[in-house]
């Protein structure tokens, strides 16, 4: 992945076919714990085999899943994720794409959310990745230019450590937000409010 060139979703068919919640569980699921066959989450979220398959072969379509060759044997196909630096678009002209990509943001933050607060409710189940887990909240001042920067530094820095699933290893889940904190004192009151 550290070799990969960011791929924006700026494609309205592709970023539809991520915005699919089930899609994003089947991806996630491929991303955090390796590769798996239509039959195995099928089981696992408890949908139809062929529904499965369907929604693997549009994640596939679209490039963000692949047949794991390796693995796979007659017809028992196995599918893995495809290890990408993937990026809403910033500011799209289309609303239509803007519109997909908030509904993706939004899923993403929202299992992310999800997933911190089920570690945190839990964290003695984890042994000694609880304790090696960090967290951390702070803030810094930056002009536009250097928050982009410090954004690009950070995803190169997770590239950096990038691995796949193997022995010994848990998937990661790392939360990362830079954003304007808002203010109160800059905030204009709603004209329709004050009648």
């Amino acid at each position: 992945m550290a070799d990969r060139q960011p791929r924006v979703l700026s494609d309205i068919e592709a970023l539809k076919a991520l915005a699919h919640p089930l899609r994003q569980q089947f991806l996630a699921r491929l991303q955090q714990r390796g590769p798996a066959t239509s039959a195995d989450l099928s089981g696992e979220f408890d949908v139809d085999r062929g529904a499965a398959s369907y929604h693997l072969r549009q994640l596939a379509r679209f490039g963000f899943v692949e047949e794991d060759a390796e693995r796979s044997a007659g017809r028992r196909r196995y599918w893995r994720a495809i290890p990408q630096d993937m990026r809403l678009p910033k500011q799209p002209a289309d609303p239509d794409v803007a519109a997909v990509a908030v509904e993706i943001g939004r899923q993403w933050l929202e299992r992310s959310e999800q997933d911190l607060h089920a570690f945190l409710a839990n964290r003695e189940r984890y042994g000694e990745f609880a304790g090696a887990a960090p967290h951390s909240f702070g803030g810094t001042a930056l002009t536009a230019a250097e928050l982009a920067e410090f954004g690009e530094e950070y995803i190169a820095f997770l590239k950096r450590w990038h691995r796949e699933p193997g022995p010994g290893r848990r998937h990661i889940s790392v939360l990362f937000h830079a954003f304007p904190t808002p203010d109160p004192a800059e905030e204009t009151p709603d004209p329709a409010e004050e009648s």
